[in-house]
């Protein structure tokens, strides 16, 4: 494997575990606060780690006036929409499970590069991809495939973070397009500062500042890490990766977000592991493997 394609698959690893990690953090910071004020704090960490990563690239330039839509409109689904629908969800939803449900997006993500980027889905790919499904399938089930036929399974927390699945795909996708034209980094910075911008019209309608002071430090561990790791760091790798590797290799590495997951909610939430947990897991890891294994190139 030459160089740049290992350094990309590292980056996009170290994002999935960080991302795993985020479940927990984001549920003990709202012990203390309100989704939104998670949100917006992250995303003030975040833009400042952005801004910071730009200047020491030099990357730093004012972008066209035509881009500016774009960008905002990344801003608001990557950043105001998805963190609204998971901090939300995360209410009531179990981390680990959560984990296990955005697990569902490199599916998204494979069918729309598929659809709109022209990206090869060969036959073995696909089978790794349907493998990771059903073993997401068993999580989320808890064993019992027939509660998901239903559509009984879950709280409404799952159902809000069921929907961050494709609408985090649909933010990928339309990121590979910018990505031809503009630094990762920078690009990121701006669409990171629009969807920061979008979240303080919300944050500022409602408490406030004042939520802020219900923090404890638990609490400010969680938003720290969520806007260093997760905001700044994790998002630079992820737009790095998706620059130099095709969409469905980066998104087929988010089945890793709940395995990650799995093990710091049992460690720090006392979430309990399931058998159905265990084997899913399995069969996840089985996928990920199929879809991003080496193959010989036909003459």
């Amino acid at each position: 494997m030459e160089k740049g394609r290992l350094i990309a698959y590292l980056k996009a690893l170290f994002t999935v575990v960080v991302w795993g990690a985020s479940f927990i953090a984001t549920k003990v910071a709202l012990r203390d606060a309100l989704p939104i004020t998670i949100v917006w704090l992250r995303f003030a960490i975040g833009v400042l780690i952005l801004g910071l990563a730009v200047a020491y690239r030099k990357q730093l330039y004012l972008p066209k006036l035509k881009d500016l839509p774009y960008f905002a409109l990344l801003g608001f689904i990557g950043i105001t929409y998805h963190q609204w629908l998971q901090s939300t969800g995360l209410k009531t939803a179990a981390a680990s499970t959560t984990a296990w449900i955005v697990a569902s997006t490199p599916i998204f993500i494979a069918i729309l590069g598929w659809l709109f980027l022209k990206e090869k889905l060969i036959w073995d790919a696909a089978l790794g991809i349907l493998m990771a499904a059903f073993g997401v399938l068993l999580v989320v089930s808890k064993g019992d495939l027939d509660a998901v036929l239903g559509g009984s399974f879950g709280t409404p927390g799952d159902k809000l973070i069921l929907i961050s699945a494709p609408n985090w795909a649909v933010f990928s996708v339309l990121s590979r397009r910018g990505l031809k034209d503009h630094r990762a980094a920078t690009m990121m910075f701006y669409v990171m500062s629009f969807g920061w911008l979008f979240s303080s019209v919300q944050f500022f309608a409602g408490s406030g500042l004042s939520d802020v002071t219900n923090l404890t430090r638990n609490g400010w561990l969680g938003v720290v890490f969520l806007g260093i790791a997760c905001s700044g760091l994790a998002y630079i790798f992820w737009y790095d990766a998706l620059q130099a590797l095709p969409a469905t290799q980066v998104g087929v590495f988010l089945y890793l977000e709940p395995l990650v997951a799995v093990v710091v909610s049992a460690a720090i939430l006392s979430e309990a592991v399931t058998l159905a947990s265990l084997v899913g897991g399995v069969v996840i890891l089985v996928g990920v493997w199929i879809v991003n294994r080496p193959r010989k190139l036909s003459t």
